[in-house]
């Protein structure tokens, strides 16, 4: 009997396709110069100063397209500095400032130890928001930097309770590493800083900022920003620390010399501890609807 062609078969073949079969068949013309190669496989056409809008367009589709596979539609951003420790690694800090005996070190230590309190937060925090969402039908994921510190502490606590959470690293200069906890077919890397911003907002439902530096504040502030002037849906900004922030940034000051409006100041809101945070949540989201297998 004749084997019958698919209905919906190709009509062209993929770019795949034809970029393996250039790979394989030498083409009739015999010639390796820049000008014979395809576009799509010419890495230093792609490099080009002018493909930059390309590029761009390239790395806001491809963490897009994979997390539509992935079937992500929610998330929860964790921001935070990469310089918070664990408790554990600030406690052997600490020991070994002691054992030295230099006073500024041992001073760092104990500060860095006072710190750590944050990623034991964010550990906890991701660890209720990540086994709440296990049985829910439409999941969030926590989605952090990928980085080490308070990034590292939010994907371990998703990871330590089963759950899957997104890594959205940056090269630097110093390179950042991935932590090891973010889940592998979900940790994306990017070049350029704006495209990555856009990515922690797209799905986010919450967005959570512990105590940082630059990146923290860079991030904290463009949210703020979006929500303010209505460029992009109203969400709970929770900010772990009140004495932290507020010796950080006078935001009084702001609505006084009217800087900000009143009522800004109300966007967002200072927590302290993981299970005041996910109350907040809870009050904002119905947060544990059951998928239904569970029902």
């Amino acid at each position: 009997m004749k084997k019958r062609n698919p209905l919906n078969a190709r009509n062209f073949p993929s770019a795949k396709e034809e970029a393996r079969k250039q790979a394989v068949v030498p083409p009739a013309y015999d010639s390796d110069l820049a000008a014979y190669r395809l576009a799509f496989v010419d890495d230093d056409f792609l490099l080009r100063e002018e493909l930059r809008p390309v590029r761009m367009q390239l790395e806001l589709l491809k963490p897009e397209l994979m997390q539509q596979e992935q079937g992500i539609k929610s998330t929860l951003v964790i921001f935070g500095s990469a310089r918070i420790p664990s408790r554990e690694a600030a406690e052997a800090g600490l020991a070994r400032a002691e054992e030295a005996g230099d006073a500024a070190a041992l001073a760092r230590a104990r500060t860095q130890l006072a710190m750590s309190r944050y990623y034991e937060e964010a550990r906890r925090f991701s660890a209720i928001v990540t086994r709440a969402s296990l049985q829910r039908e439409d999941p969030i994921y926590v989605v952090t930097g990928g980085g080490p510190g308070i990034m590292e502490a939010g994907n371990r606590g998703a990871y330590e309770v089963g759950g899957r959470s997104i890594g959205l690293n940056i090269v630097l200069p110093h390179e950042q590493a991935p932590n090891p906890y973010i889940t592998p077919e979900l940790c994306f890397r990017f070049h350029y800083f704006a495209l990555r911003k856009m990515h922690f907002l797209m799905r986010s439902v919450a967005l959570v900022a512990f105590p940082g530096g630059f990146g923290t504040l860079d991030e904290l502030f463009e949210a703020l920003t979006l929500i303010q002037t209505g460029k992009c849906r109203s969400r709970p900004i929770l900010m772990f620390g009140r004495e932290f922030w507020t010796r950080l940034i006078n935001f009084d000051v702001l609505v006084e010399t009217g800087m900000i409006s009143p009522g800004d100041e109300q966007l967002f809101h200072f927590v302290e501890t993981a299970e005041e945070a996910w109350a907040l949540l809870e009050n904002e989201y119905d947060m544990n609807p059951a998928a239904p297998d569970a029902v």
